[in-house]
């Protein structure tokens, strides 16, 4: 789906806004779309690198059915390159070793495995959901008819045209903004920013329930000033959508910064609820308070968490317990 047949053999893909311009028998940036003969061809269909049984909140995702278990999925892939990849060995394995890898999974088995496992949610996650575009496609439409739900778990950059095809069959997403700098994104993940924003906007406004990822990473997007800025940005999505600020561990080919001090993310999310977001939390820092999810109006905790688990729920017909306040999300 989504190319075009150019001169010669060549095609142009329009998955991703690499548009990427790919020769006869030559792969794409990322290393699972093949031009064979003038007609673009996904490896990765039915090839499951991974999949399991996760926490929605391990997305993460707070406010769409919090508590819940899904069903989570990748294929080998990507369309960036981040030096600091946390999935690398997957991701980055067709580029590294110009081989396909996974399990023949189809998507009538994927749907039998999320019911039989009591998954009222598909998550397509590990690796970027982008470059699998049809074998999720294919999953989600099928997971719809039997009353499951979709998510991606993506670094956003897609082409407008896929994710407008996929939106009646996506619920839920949560989108990597890994800066606010476009330097950033070429020399550190071999992307742009624009397109990102572009698709975050569009999520809005296609109605997925969404929630947005920054890994706060020493010295290359910790800056008030760059903090900041996503602040602003996520408020005019909404000062409903949550914002989860994650610490960096060294990893990959970012071996050589510290991990991201701790007050340097509480200061993050002194920031964001400054400009008014109305939810944020602190990911890979267990037991930290910004794991919890508190009233916006009163201000008591709504929902406790230990790590990616649930000990105290406040929260009665989507309202705050105590007040009352409608609190903003998808069966919560």
């Amino acid at each position: 789906m989504f190319y075009k047949s150019l001169e010669n053999k060549e095609v142009r893909c329009e998955l991703c806004p690499h548009h990427c311009k790919i020769a006869n028998f030559k792969r794409g940036i990322c290393g699972v779309r093949e031009n064979r003969e003038g007609v673009l061809y996904t490896l990765v269909y039915g090839k499951a690198i991974s999949y399991a049984i996760d926490p929605i909140e391990k997305k993460p995702l707070y406010h769409f059915y919090p508590g819940s278990d899904a069903f989570s999925l990748a294929t080998v892939g990507c369309n960036l390159r981040c030096l600091h990849c946390q999935n690398s060995d997957i991701s980055q394995f067709p580029k590294e070793r110009g081989e396909i890898e996974g399990k023949n999974l189809s998507p009538e088995e994927i749907i039998l495995l999320a019911k039989k496992n009591n998954c009222k949610i598909i998550a397509y996650t590990y690796t970027e959901p982008t470059i699998f575009f049809e074998y999720a496609y294919d999953t989600a439409r099928l997971a719809v008819k039997e009353g499951i739900k979709n998510v991606f778990v993506t670094n956003g950059f897609i082409s407008e045209e896929a994710l407008k095809k996929i939106s009646p069959y996506l619920q839920a997403a949560n989108v990597d903004l890994k800066s606010f700098n476009e330097d950033f994104y070429k020399k550190v993940c071999g992307g742009y920013l624009k397109p990102v924003l572009k698709t975050l906007e569009l999520m809005k406004e296609l109605g997925i329930w969404l929630e947005v990822t920054t890994l706060i990473i020493p010295t290359l997007n910790d800056s008030e000033k760059e903090i900041r800025k996503i602040a602003e940005f996520i408020v005019n999505l909404g000062k409903e959508v949550p914002w989860h600020l994650s610490r960096f561990y060294p990893h990959y080919k970012l071996t050589d910064l510290p991990p991201t001090p701790v007050h340097l993310l509480h200061r993050a999310r002194e920031i964001g609820l400054e400009t008014g977001l109305r939810y944020i939390y602190t990911g890979n820092v267990l037991g930290d308070e910004g794991e919890n999810t508190y009233c916006y109006n009163c201000g008591k905790v709504l929902i406790k968490r230990y790590g990616y688990y649930i000990e105290k729920y406040n929260i009665e017909d989507g309202k705050c317990k105590y007040c009352q306040t409608k609190i903003d999300g998808i069966k919560v």
